[in-house]
């Protein structure tokens, strides 16, 4: 997405709080709802796409044995495609009763004014607010008083390293520094393997990496409403994210056309000795797989490139305050059947077996605390704890894109083994543009 579709988009999304009226709810969670469809909107997941579908089923089927109504999922493949949804229904004022956002996309979907401020009576019907871990409810809302977003999963930031290749390298624990990952990475870079899977072509991981980088060294992407996208120190941290592969040879070559799930697998098949920027779901994945047995998370370095302790002003933040929020549109006619399935889904019978089939951390305080004395996952509950939440802007949706676009207006360079000081700058001061448009236009 270019920069004049950028703005655009972000006009339509003001615009289209205008034009949103609220629907009015025609049903009720009880009663006879033989005939209504419920529609919920959700990312697809590239990881467990057939668990993925048959979940789909098996929701459908409960509610309806519950309420007589069904629910038809549509899913988003990209954060492009899930900003374009939003903006596309809100001008509309039709679409998906319930949405399934990124947390760094609920301030998005709250500048709208197109989705439910939720009301204690909201809260109740979904369970209470007290069901849900307090953190998880750090990006519900500007504030407790004006929230749209349900918590329904968790998912802080970790990285998997393989233990038996560690041990063999004489590599103790993993580095606690970006610079010092990067040295053990060159260390274990041998014998068939690499020292890092990155997915380059990931349409969500990318920009986290960033992020983390320039919040650590005190220098964070947006402050106050201004952005600083083409500053030094985020130079710095793309010089050290797309370095692994172009000049440090750290990340298989193949990684430039990678995706997350390609990554996991690839760190799976022993290939690789560190898999950063996963969340519990590859746990799923990576017990099935030939490292299972031989493996652990740690948090991920705090310590920014170029640094060798935490600057003045950094934050040691692990992870962005990470997961899904879900959300209810305003014209959605459906109101009360759509928070009785949010029931459903946060209720700590669901929440669970959610867990169980894709590895998605639980928002329910009950599911979570039932898996708090699982030792495999320490490193990503202490993530959780030092995540640190983005921005509660809604041209926070326009910041990430612009900081994934760089990565992808990269690949042809970073194809060829190369990091171009000259046209990345000019990438930065372009994506710098991009983001204080979105910004401003957000006030």
């Amino acid at each position: 997405m270019n920069r004049r579709q950028l703005a655009a988009l972000a006009g339509a999304l003001l615009l289209g709080s205008t034009l949103t009226a609220c629907g009015s709810d025609d049903d009720t969670a009880s009663g006879d709802n033989s005939g209504v469809t419920l529609t919920m909107l959700m990312g697809v997941n590239n990881i467990y796409p057939e668990q993925q579908r048959a979940w789909f089923t098996e929701v459908s089927d409960k509610f309806k044995a519950e309420t007589g109504a069904s629910v038809r999922f549509e899913t988003f493949a990209s954060a492009n495609d899930e900003l374009t949804k939003i903006q596309t229904s809100v001008v509309a004022g039709q679409g998906p009763d319930i949405y399934a956002l990124g947390t760094t996309f609920t301030p998005t979907a709250y500048a709208t004014g197109a989705f439910v401020e939720l009301t204690k009576d909201d809260w109740d019907k979904v369970g209470g607010r007290d069901r849900f871990l307090p953190a998880t409810l750090g990006i519900s809302g500007p504030d407790k008083e004006h929230e749209v977003g349900i918590p329904f999963a968790s998912r802080p930031f970790v990285m998997a390293y393989n233990k038996d290749l560690l041990t063999a390298a004489g590599i103790d624990k993993p580095a606690d520094s970006w610079d010092g990952l990067r040295d053990q990475a060159k260390q274990l870079t041998k014998d068939g393997a690499y020292g890092l899977a990155v997915g380059y072509a990931d349409g969500f991981d990318p920009w986290k990496f960033i992020w983390a980088m320039t919040t650590q060294a005190g220098t964070p992407v947006v402050k106050d409403g201004k952005a600083s996208l083409d500053g030094p120190n985020t130079k710095a941290a793309y010089q050290a994210y797309l370095g692994w592969l172009a000049t440090d040879k750290v990340v298989d070559p193949a990684a430039v056309g990678w995706k997350n799930a390609q990554a996991i697998a690839a760190f799976g098949e022993g290939k690789a000795a560190y898999l950063p920027m996963v969340s519990a779901s590859s746990k799923v994945s990576l017990d099935k797989s030939k490292v299972a047995g031989k493996y652990a998370y740690a948090v991920m370095p705090t310590i920014p490139p170029g640094a060798t302790s935490l600057p003045s002003g950094g934050v040691a933040a692990t992870s962005i305050l990470s997961g899904d929020n879900v959300v209810v549109a305003k014209y959605s006619k459906h109101k009360d059947l759509a928070l009785a399935l949010l029931k459903q889904l946060t209720s700590e019978e669901s929440q669970t077996s959610y867990y169980k089939t894709f590895g998605e951390l639980p928002t329910n305080q009950a599911a979570a605390t039932a898996l708090g004395s699982d030792p495999a996952l320490a490193a990503i509950v202490e993530s959780a704890g030092k995540s640190l939440n983005t921005p509660f802007t809604g041209g926070w949706g326009q910041v990430q894109l612009a900081l994934t676009n760089v990565v992808v207006q990269s690949i042809p360079d970073l194809s060829a083994g190369k990091v171009d000081d000259g046209k990345l700058a000019g990438l930065l001061g372009q994506a710098q543009s991009t983001a204080q448009e979105a910004l401003d236009k957000a006030k």
